[in-house]
C-alpha cells in the first residue's frame, strides 16, 4: 500500500465498516512505519484489472513487488504503473496490513470488496500477511475480530487461529466486543492451501 492508495482505501474501509472505520491518520501512521530498514509494519492492497476475482495482492514497495496471484509478476508491474502514467490502474478491492514487534506479528486489519467475498481474495491476502509475519521472524500472529463476523472467524480459523479471549467494546463507537485470536508461527509447508477457495 501506498499513499495514493489511500482514497481508494479509505472508500472501501467507510464501505465495509460504517460504525468503526478507520481514520486516514490511522492509515498514514501505519504507513509512516512501513517503510525504510527498521520498518515494524506491511499493508498491501490487492487490485482488479481484469476479471472479477484476478484481485493480486501488492505490498507497500510499490510496482514490482507483487504477490504474483490472478496475474504474472509483468501484467501486475504493469497494472500498478497504470496506463494513462498514474500510480494505479486497477480498482482496489482488498488490503490488508500487519505490524510486527518483539517476534508478534499482529493483524491490523484485512479487508475485500462486498463483489469479492467468497472469491479466495480474503484468503490470499491473509497468506500474503502471514509470509510478511514469517519474513519479519515472528513466532505467533494475533488478531482481533469482531464477535459478530463468523465469516471472518472461520477464515482465520482455518488457517489455524484460535481463540485466546475478549476485549469489550473493542470496536466503538458501536461497542462492539472483539474476540482475540493467536496462530503460532508454522512453516509456509503447514500453511493451509488457498487454491480453489
Amino acid at each position: 500500500m501506498r499513499w495514493w492508495d489511500l482514497d481508494p482505501v479509505l472508500e472501501l474501509e467507510r464501505d465495509l465498516f460504517p460504525e468503526d472505520a478507520w481514520s486516514p491518520g490511522m492509515f498514514w501512521s501505519e504507513l509512516a512505519h512501513a517503510r525504510g530498514p527498521l520498518a515494524t509494519r506491511r499493508y498491501l492492497v490487492a487490485e482488479v484489472a481484469g476479471p472479477p476475482g484476478w484481485g493480486s495482492p501488492r505490498t507497500e514497495s510499490g510496482g514490482g513487488a507483487v504477490e504474483g496471484i490472478g496475474v504474472s509478476p509483468a501484467q501486475a508491474e504493469s497494472s500498478a504503473r497504470g496506463s494513462s502514467g498514474d500510480r494505479r490502474a486497477g480498482r482496489i478491492v482488498g488490503y490488508g496490513g500487519l505490524a510486527a514487534i518483539d517476534g508478534t506479528g499482529d493483524v491490523q486489519t484485512i479487508a475485500t470488496a462486498r463483489d469479492q467475498w467468497g472469491s479466495g481474495l480474503g484468503a490470499r491476502l491473509l497468506s500474503a500477511l502471514l509470509a510478511t509475519a514469517t519474513d519479519f521472524e515472528c513466532h505467533e500472529v494475533l488478531l482481533e475480530v469482531r464477535v459478530d463476523n463468523a465469516r471472518a472467524q472461520r477464515l482465520y480459523e482455518r488457517f489455524g487461529f484460535e481463540p485466546i479471549g475478549f476485549r469489550r467494546g473493542y470496536y466503538q463507537p458501536g461497542n462492539v466486543d472483539a474476540l482475540v485470536m493467536r496462530r503460532p508461527s508454522q512453516t509456509s509447508s503447514e500453511a493451509p492451501s488457498v487454491q480453489g477457495t
